[in-house]
């Protein structure tokens, strides 16, 4: 056949997405053909590999451009075109674009890239953490925002029921029968939040508490409080973190506070309590919802009514809470509190939260006259020890007082000194807390009582002054009636009005019987040791605390007579 530079009738232009395929390929025997190669029958039977073919289109896979690609008919083509390449495709010749560079040699990379099996893995492997990362962060996106924006589906907020009311109203009754409870009391917000850790006793009137967060102020310490008298033992340097108070509070330190912020947080602690229960038709509000609180289920209950709380004034000084505003209550079926929001004037949010698990009994400080005890009658030893005072007072001689006196918010007096019952005679120093402790020298010698006003040590001097004592009316003057009292029980202790004991007590390790005296003025408490000796004397001062006199027995220095002016 003779050669022609045309390629054959038969061949034709293959299609873009006809596949590449070797007519002389596939009509080689199985078996016959070698991969890559165009093959002829030898004379065994077996196809044989052109080899020139085979070295063009080895050289075509590798992306080199081959010296001259042969049709064929045995032909050499002519040369290519810039940007065209030429491609074996059934017999013949197929100009590619120059678009088509790209293409190819993506595909002789993938075909490369399928012939190693770990690049594969690999890029699959990388592939799937790419995916899981992905789908992740996408889940983690989804919850934030389903948490953020989700409400739990639940009844709206109705009128109260019957049954609902009548819970409110024996709510206060069910906290005075069940004595006590623990508090965490937070009132306002941000830097004037303050925080009351501690426990309340409804039956005995009685709140101990820590006083802390970042708006205590001068109160930040320790607080004790009845429903008329707080007393408070300031710590400055107490951290800002509100802690649970000792159980046995400290037996020092205590005194009225100058500023009353305090009050109106303890008249609403005091109010949750009554021993009476309030008429049902008093609460008037609705239910807003149900909560788990304490592991117990409870209803939030809102009232709105101006007196669904006792207003705080029951406390001295206090202000009344703008109940007006709704407060809210937590009650259980049983009707048991466990929490309260509200809002006080001057104050802003207060939330109270019972533990009404931790219920210690409380131990109130000698300033709110220290433990109740049960009054009785004298037994005829406590009576016989009573009448034996006076002398057994005047046998020992004298002896070194200490003075407590919390008189009112501006004025908190403590002193010390001597008394003596041989001379009917006492000299004492007594400083003011909250006047920069001025200190001021008493004098009592029989009913006279004179006064010396300066600086100095808290401790009295010796010998006393001879000159510069002043009679007439003093802020000191609330110390005089304790102090003629215990001078006077050397002479006769039984004055008129019922005597009875309140309570056996110690003091300085020496048990005691606190015997109450009824007089004109009030009660008068002497702690009277088993061996008759007047431990401490005790009398309540205008503000409802109660002051003590300490009595230490042994030998005083010459207490003179002051020089008559």
């Amino acid at each position: 056949m003779e050669s022609s530079s045309q390629p054959p009738s038969d061949s034709r232009r293959r299609a873009p997405d006809e596949p590449r395929t070797d007519p002389t390929r596939a009509s080689a025997p199985a078996g016959g053909g070698s991969p890559g190669g165009t093959g002829h029958a030898g004379p065994t039977g077996h196809a044989r590999t052109h080899p020139r073919r085979h070295r063009a289109v080895t050289r075509h896979r590798a992306g080199l451009a081959p010296p001259a690609i042969l049709n064929l008919a045995g032909t050499a083509p002519a040369p290519p075109r810039p940007g065209v390449r030429r491609a074996v495709v059934s017999g013949g010749l197929l100009d590619l674009a120059a678009g088509n560079r790209a293409e190819e040699e993506d595909l002789a990379g993938a075909t490369a890239e399928a012939d190693d099996p770990r690049r594969v893995a690999n890029r699959r492997r990388r592939l799937t953490l790419a995916g899981l990362a992905l789908t992740a962060v996408l889940s983690a996106v989804m919850l934030v925002a389903t948490l953020v924006n989700w409400a739990p589906d639940g009844p709206p907020p109705r009128d109260l029921t019957p049954a609902e009311r009548e819970r409110l109203a024996t709510m206060r009754v069910t906290n005075y029968r069940e004595l006590r409870a623990g508090l965490h009391v937070t009132a306002g917000a941000g830097a004037t939040r303050t925080d009351l850790l501690g426990w309340v006793d409804w039956a005995r009137g009685l709140a101990y508490l820590d006083v802390g967060g970042p708006g205590a102020g001068a109160s930040r310490g320790l607080a004790q409080a009845t429903p008329t008298v707080l007393v408070i033992r300031p710590d400055p340097t107490a951290v800002p973190t509100p802690a649970m108070p000792p159980l046995v509070p400290p037996a020092d330190g205590w005194r009225l506070p100058a500023d009353p912020d305090l009050a109106p947080l303890l008249g609403l602690i005091f109010a949750l309590a009554a021993d009476r229960p309030d008429p049902a038709d008093r609460w008037t509000g609705r239910w807003v919802g149900r909560e788990q609180l304490n592991g117990e289920p409870v209803d939030v209950l809102e009232v709105a009514t101006p007196d669904a709380v006792v207003p705080a004034s029951r406390t001295p000084g206090a202000d009344t809470p703008d109940t007006a505003i709704p407060t809210r209550y937590w009650l259980d079926r049983a009707g048991r509190l466990h929490r309260v929001l509200t809002d006080v004037t001057g104050i802003g949010p207060v939330t109270v939260a019972l533990n009404r698990a931790d219920r210690p009994t409380l131990r109130p400080v000698e300033a709110l006259g220290g433990r109740p005890g049960l009054p009785r009658a004298l037994t005829s030893a406590e009576r016989d020890r009573w009448r034996r005072m006076p002398s057994r007072l005047r046998a020992v001689g004298g002896a070194t007082a200490t003075l407590t006196m919390p008189v009112s918010a501006a004025t908190n007096l403590r002193g010390s000194g001597w008394l003596s019952w041989t001379s009917g005679s006492a000299y004492l120093a007594v400083t003011d807390l909250d006047t920069d402790a001025r200190r001021t020298l008493i004098r009592h010698h029989g009913r006279q009582v004179t006064r010396i006003d300066g600086s100095g040590s808290a401790r009295a001097p010796l010998p006393p002054p001879a000159a510069g004592w002043r009679t007439g009316p003093h802020r000191t003057q609330a110390v005089d009636p304790l102090v003629a009292a215990a001078l006077r029980a050397a002479q006769h202790p039984d004055p008129r009005g019922g005597t009875e004991r309140v309570r056996g007590d110690s003091i300085a390790g020496t048990s005691v019987d606190v015997v109450q005296v009824d007089t004109g003025r009030g009660p008068l408490r002497y702690w009277v040791d088993r061996s008759g000796m007047l431990r401490r004397l005790e009398l309540p001062t205008r503000s409802g605390a109660w002051a003590q006199l300490d009595l230490t027995p042994g030998r005083v220095p010459r207490l003179t007579p002051p020089r008559k002016r």
